[in-house]
C-alpha cells in the first residue's frame, strides 16, 4: 500500500513539473516574439467581393494538376507537409537561391538558411517581406502561422516564433514547395529542380 502511494504521488509530481516547464517555454516564446519580430498578417492584400485573397499567378485547380507533381500539389495547394528529414533541400548547404515550387517567386537566400534540427529547411528571413503571406492557422487543434507564396497563394510551410537572431523567427518550409538554384561562379543561378 506504501508502495503504491509514493508511486502515485512520484507521478503527479513528474506530471506537475511537466505542466510548470510547458508553461514556462510558452512565457518564455511569448517574451522572445515580443523582443523580436512579429508575425503579422499583411493588410496590404488585395481582396475580391467576396474576401477572398487575390494573387498574381492564379490558375484553376486542373491547371495547377498539370504543372505540378503529385506531391507538389498535395503541399502546395492542399496544404499539405512532407515527412520531417525527406525532403531535398533539408540538408543543402549549397549557395543560391529558393524559388516557389508553383510560380518562380524569389522567397529566400541560403544566407538566410540554417539548421534548425527541425526535419524541414529552415529559414530566418524570407529575402523579402512583400514574396511572403502569413495567414493564421488552426488546424490540427493547434493554432499557428501558415506562409504562403505572396504571388500564388501556394502554401510553403509554417512561421514560429523560436528562431536565431536576427529575426528570432523559424520559416519552416517543406522541400516539395521549394526550387533551388545553385549560384554559380559568374553570380548566376542555374535551376536546381529535379
Amino acid at each position: 500500500m506504501r508502495f503504491k502511494n509514493l508511486t502515485v504521488l512520484l507521478f503527479v509530481i513528474s506530471v506537475l513539473l511537466f505542466i510548470t516547464a510547458f508553461y514556462a517555454n510558452n512565457i518564455k516564446l511569448e517574451k522572445t516574439a515580443s523582443k523580436t519580430n512579429t508575425i503579422q498578417e499583411p493588410d496590404s492584400l488585395s481582396k475580391n467581393s467576396g474576401g477572398q485573397k487575390v494573387y498574381g499567378v492564379v490558375k484553376t485547380e486542373k491547371e495547377w494538376r498539370e504543372s505540378l507533381s503529385d506531391e507538389e500539389y498535395y503541399i502546395l495547394r492542399e496544404k499539405g507537409t512532407e515527412r520531417a528529414g525527406t525532403g531535398k533541400y533539408y540538408r543543402n548547404h549549397e549557395e543560391g537561391m529558393y524559388f516557389c515550387a508553383a510560380c518562380g517567386n524569389e522567397l529566400f537566400g541560403s544566407d538566410e538558411k540554417y539548421d534548425s534540427g527541425s526535419g524541414w529547411p529552415s529559414f530566418y528571413a524570407p529575402k523579402s517581406e512583400k514574396d511572403i503571406n502569413v495567414i493564421k492557422d488552426v488546424s490540427f487543434g493547434m493554432e499557428r502561422t501558415e506562409i504562403v507564396c505572396s504571388r500564388c497563394g501556394s502554401h510553403l510551410g509554417h512561421v514560429f516564433n523560436d528562431g536565431p537572431k536576427p529575426t528570432g523567427l523559424r520559416y519552416c518550409v517543406n522541400s516539395a514547395s521549394l526550387v533551388f538554384k545553385k549560384k554559380t561562379n559568374k553570380s548566376k543561378t542555374t535551376n536546381n529542380k529535379e
